[in-house]
């Protein structure tokens, strides 16, 4: 193998940058030449693929978003779309994929791999940190800090004025920014959509607090939650105790920018040197990730087929830490 190329793609997430950084040095350090491809798979279709060097990641460990662009792709849902994404890599005459992103970006380089054959490894950069096969993805301790310095400043206006706050966070289908943010913050309570909460579990919750003298609450919710939106879930437990002072803050998607955290920056620059080391030693079609500290390889259909619980012990913690 002599030619690579990477591209970023699906929601962006602080570390990507970092990765993009790790993949570039680690492959010319190797002897590969290494291509960029802007905009994702849309980019792929388009042709916007350009040869990079060293110098073309100076001064981007420590930023947010990422440098190769992002974008969704109608057309690489089809055939064809696909079919002229390989010819333009093929024009360039690359051998190898890294695919930064997460399970919708490593869905299509799945059915990329199928038709065409070219090896791929994804490096899973997604905050929702819900992609089996690594116990951290990149982005989402940054994600998890963002949250808690949110949920650190609202509480302090929540206990100046007696109130009760309910904080959305990311996470349609995961609940792990919401449970680590919510330990994290001190929450009363955290709803995720891994586990079932009633609108009466919650007002149960808060008039406890209340009867324990707490005269300000804070309720961590998981966007994916089945009670609904945090706002939802605010005014139906507002038509119940019209006495509670409730308010609601969704913190949307400044969690997806801002520089990483060391953590992400050393997550995301082993995970880049990993994934073209892969595609070096013929792994094709896998997502290389972090699991008990170690780097594994973890087959894309099974990374994006099979769900990741949430730690048990972490609920559990939640729940004893919030009397």
């Amino acid at each position: 193998m002599k030619k690579i190329a990477l591209f970023t793609s699906g929601g962006d997430a602080p570390g990507m940058n970092a990765c993009i950084r790790s993949v570039v040095r680690s492959a010319i350090y190797l002897d590969l030449e290494v291509y960029g491809i802007k905009y994702g798979y849309d980019g792929m279709i388009r042709g916007e693929i350009q040869k990079m060097e060293s110098y073309s990641v100076s001064n981007i460990v420590q930023t947010g978003g990422t440098i190769l662009k992002s974008a969704r792709s109608e057309d690489f849902r089809t055939k064809e779309g696909r079919e002229k994404a390989y010819k333009n890599l093929k024009k360039h005459g690359i051998e190898g994929l890294i695919a930064i992103g997460g399970d919708g970006t490593f869905t299509g380089a799945n059915l990329f791999y199928d038709e065409f054959g070219i090896p791929v490894v994804g490096a899973p950069g997604t905050i929702d940190n819900d992609l089996y096969g690594s116990d951290y993805t990149i982005g989402f301790d940054t994600a998890v800090n963002t949250a808690l310095d949110a949920i650190d400043k609202i509480r302090d206006t929540a206990a100046s004025h007696d109130r009760v706050f309910f904080i959305e966070v990311m996470g349609r289908h995961s609940g792990y920014i919401a449970i680590q943010s919510g330990i994290g913050g001190g929450a009363e309570m955290v709803m995720v959509p891994e586990t079932s909460t009633t609108i009466d579990d919650v007002i149960k919750k808060l008039k406890d607090g209340r009867d324990n003298k707490k005269t300000s609450s804070i309720v961590v919710v998981a966007e994916g939650d089945e009670q609904g939106s945090a706002l939802q879930i605010a005014e139906r437990v507002k038509a119940e105790t019209p006495k509670m002072d409730i308010r609601v803050t969704s913190l949307g998607h400044i969690q997806r920018g801002g520089g990483p955290t060391a953590f992400d920056r050393i997550l995301a620059s082993r995970l880049g040197l990993a994934a073209v080391e892969g595609l070096m030693n013929g792994e094709k079609n896998v997502m290389v990730g972090v699991i008990d500290n170690k780097i594994t390889y973890t087959n894309l259909k099974l990374a994006i087929s099979k769900s990741k619980p949430l730690n048990e012990e972490l609920i559990r913690l939640t729940k004893i830490l919030s009397i």
